[in-house]
């Protein structure tokens, strides 16, 4: 399989040395720590960095693998102005490849459909769902003009707990391995054979991706601006399980409850069925967990819950969410209404952490934006700190 190589033109623009120098503050103890420069989240100079540095090189989630359940399904997603098409081949085989047409360049399908091949609306250049080219009218004039040279260019695949993952990276290590710390916390839900009843999207959110990432894990603020809604998960029953690994992928915490199957709602308590094989311990807390740079993944005891973050600009993203449930969940003739009372509890919680998170974008850009300091509660910040610098660093060396 033809795997393309990244982008080698690295802008390290963004990556002054006494910007990387800076950093070092943001990387020790918890205790000790300061907060990233305010500069990491406005400036479009790193976003360019990290499109090459992280978003080219790092494991991907483009979504849920029951989206494409059947040979030829397919959908699309766009990161970092790079559209790719994630599907199932004819073989039944997961495949990635670049939605741009090796002719012009025109995107070669948007959305999500089921077809046989692939065509170019522009030329009609067809391609197989492997990414092989298939055929390219009238160009028998074209000297020295291979099919077999134009390919769309294909990348690899995993799938981990039913999401599908893709890299550009051809020398990128698998990322499974390095999600290992997280899976016992999850083995008990099944997630690969869960249930994703749909999603819905968020688009231009007015924020960074990494604001982004640190509000969804931060323990800190858990019934303080979710206060009576979260009152049952409070901040002070944070916990940080394990430690950190610099080969690690995953960036979790705990939240334990003050009742048994707690649920994000009006009734602090679970709607959907919850998962069958969850211990006592697990039907008491909540999991957090950031796979960066695109998946944040939580747990109830009655579901999972996902955000998949894209980046438009330094300070725009769009966000995907969807929940899944236990199988037997969809059995009850009143799901599509607990479903409707579940959201409605979750979207009080977005509107919260929208409100907070839009006023934490435009203070970053504030002259007087600070380099805050860590409460304990906080200590996901600075493991997601030190998966970014090791990235910030490699990039910069490269440079």
């Amino acid at each position: 399989m033809t795997i393309t190589e990244p982008n080698e033109s690295t802008s390290t623009r963004g990556l002054r040395p006494d910007l990387l120098a800076a950093l070092d503050d943001s990387i020790v103890d918890v205790a000790s720590a300061s907060t990233l420069p305010a500069e990491l989240y406005t400036s479009a100079d790193v976003l360019a960095v990290e499109r090459d540095a992280i978003y080219a090189r790092e494991w991907i989630c483009a979504g849920r693998v029951e989206r494409i359940p059947n040979p030829g399904d397919w959908f699309t997603v766009d990161i970092c102005d790079e559209p790719v098409i994630v599907c199932r081949d004819k073989q039944g085989e997961l495949r990635a490849v670049s939605a741009v047409c090796q002719h012009r360049a025109m995107q070669v399908c948007d959305g999500s459909g089921n077809s046989t091949t692939f065509k170019c609306p522009y030329h009609h250049w067809t391609y197989a769902l492997d990414g092989r080219l298939l055929g390219a009218p009238a160009m028998e004039r074209t000297e020295d003009f291979a099919k077999a040279d134009f390919g769309l260019p294909r990348f690899r695949v995993e799938e981990w707990q039913g999401f599908v993952f893709f890299n550009m990276d051809p020398d990128a290590a698998p990322l499974a391995p390095t999600l290992g710390d997280y899976e016992p916390f999850i083995e008990n839900y099944d997630l690969a054979d869960a249930v994703c009843p749909g999603t819905f999207t968020l688009e231009d959110m007015p924020w960074n991706w990494k604001v982004m990432f640190e509000n969804f894990n931060d323990g800190y603020h858990a019934n303080r601006l979710h206060q009576y809604v979260q009152d049952f998960c409070p901040s002070d029953m944070t916990d940080f399980p394990t430690g950190w690994d610099d080969a690690s992928n995953v960036i979790f915490r705990t939240g334990g409850y003050t009742v048994m199957d707690g649920g994000f709602n009006a009734t602090h308590q679970s709607i959907m069925p919850v998962f069958p094989k969850l211990t006592e311990q697990e039907r008491t807390r909540s999991t957090f967990a950031l796979v960066p740079p695109t998946l944040c993944l939580g747990t109830a005891p009655d579901q999972a819950f996902f955000f998949l973050v894209r980046p438009k600009s330094a300070n725009t993203i769009d966000v995907e969410i969807g929940y899944i449930f236990h199988p037997s969940a969809l059995d009850d003739p009143l799901f599509e209404h607990k479903l409707k009372l579940a959201d409605v509890g979750v979207q009080v919680f977005v509107d919260q952490d929208s409100d907070a998170t839009t006023k934490v974008q435009r203070g970053l850009r504030s002259r007087f934006a600070p380099r805050g300091r860590y409460s304990w509660q906080e200590e996901s910040h600075v493991r997601f700190n030190r998966w970014l610098v090791q990235r910030y660093r490699a990039a910069a060396d490269a440079g």
